[in-house]
């Protein structure tokens, strides 16, 4: 009976897990960019910001949709 009602649980989607992938794997492109080119990509001026408020942003995501990752049983 149990068994029955894991099947059936179904699990909702939880957006943190792909925004936060998505950021890093921007910002990795980002850095890649800079160091693999002979001028700067974008400067420090506008890196330094851009990541602090994404940093920012992806913690909003993870803490709006933490109820998502919840496990309760």
């Amino acid at each position: 009976m149990a068994d029955r009602e894991r099947a059936k649980k179904r699990y909702r989607f939880d957006p943190a897990g792909p925004v936060t992938g998505l950021f890093f794997l921007v910002l990795a492109g980002l850095f890649l960019s800079d160091g693999l080119s002979e001028t700067d990509g974008v400067p420090a001026t506008v890196l330094v910001p851009v990541v602090l408020i994404g940093l920012g942003l992806v913690g909003t995501v993870r803490v709006l949709t933490r109820s998502r990752r919840r496990n309760l049983r």
